[in-house]
């Protein structure tokens, strides 16, 4: 093994790089200090210490000790008291994944179960969209069912006592109307935390049914329909502005389900029409004359 030479600031120092280097334990390597640390004026360093160090060579066996090792093993006589011939040492050092292969071949095999024309028959069909997905097409009743469960489930959590009813508002639309004292948590400032819980609702259906038609709406201590009403309301008041001014009227950011109540209620008035612009969440609408280009 070669020798390698390593410098320190003590003896200590350089012993530690040096099986750093041979990548080894102390016992078993070899050092020779060629040089000591020499400390000069005031405590300063002059020269590192300097060793040589290498892996500690092993003693090989004595020949006539491998010479007598090779002679009995030559010796060793077959387990029939014949030496083994070469075909016979071939098939007992028979690699073992021939043998493992050999063994699995010769396993009788399960019959498999026969296949059907179609799968069993489900409450839910599986319809396929446009961009090729997968969607389950669930009674809307029943997704409504596993949204009324969560929705009770998260008031108890809460520490709320609610009550939850469903009520079908078009034939794709459920809305879940929940009901009890001090719900205001559940609502949030501007509905925010209301929106969050919708969706939390809406996923916990598509994860428990695979369901994904249908509209499912929630509110809250009715604060959707007090607020669909005061935005019809203000909607109003500013279609009117808008048509005594002849100009077009930007409105704050909104929410999907704000906008959409907003374009609604402006498709009713004559004389006045809706646009949307901006990206979310600061898109808004734009309420304009009917004759002015948008």
């Amino acid at each position: 093994m070669e020798w390698v030479e390593t410098t320190g600031r003590t003896v200590e120092e350089a012993k530690e790089a040096a099986l750093d280097q041979l990548g080894v334990a102390e016992d078993d390597a070899e050092f020779e200090v060629v040089e000591e640390p020499k400390v000069g004026l005031f405590g300063r360093l002059r020269n590192e210490a300097r060793v040589r160090a290498r892996v500690r060579p092993t003693t090989p066996r004595p020949k006539d000790d491998r010479r007598d090792r090779r002679r009995r093993r030559e010796r060793r006589p077959a387990e029939n008291g014949e030496k083994a011939s070469t075909g016979d040492r071939e098939a007992r050092e028979e690699p073992t994944a021939e043998r493992a292969s050999t063994a699995r071949s010769s396993r009788p095999r399960k019959p498999r179960p026969e296949r059907t024309g179609r799968p069993p028959a489900t409450r839910a069909e599986a319809s396929t969209d446009e961009d090729g997905e997968q969607n389950m097409d669930v009674p809307l009743l029943e997704q409504a069912e596993v949204a009324r469960d969560f929705l009770l489930g998260l008031a108890q959590e809460f520490g709320v006592h609610a009550d939850v009813t469903t009520v079908e508002i078009e034939s794709d639309t459920v809305e879940l109307q929940m009901t009890g004292d001090d719900l205001g948590l559940l609502i949030g400032p501007k509905g925010q935390t209301l929106s969050a819980i919708q969706d939390l609702a809406r996923t916990a259906v598509q994860r428990k049914t695979g369901g994904s038609n249908g509209r499912l709406l929630v509110d809250i201590a009715g604060y959707r329909a007090k607020r669909r009403t005061a935005l019809e309301h203000f909607t109003k008041q500013q279609a009117e502005r808008v048509l005594s001014s002849g100009r077009r009227l930007v409105l704050e950011p909104m929410s999907a389900a704000d906008r959409k109540v907003v374009h609604d209620t402006v498709n009713d008035i004559d004389g006045v029409v809706t646009s949307s612009e901006g990206e979310e969440p600061r898109r808004r609408v734009v309420i304009l004359p009917e004759s002015q280009p948008d």
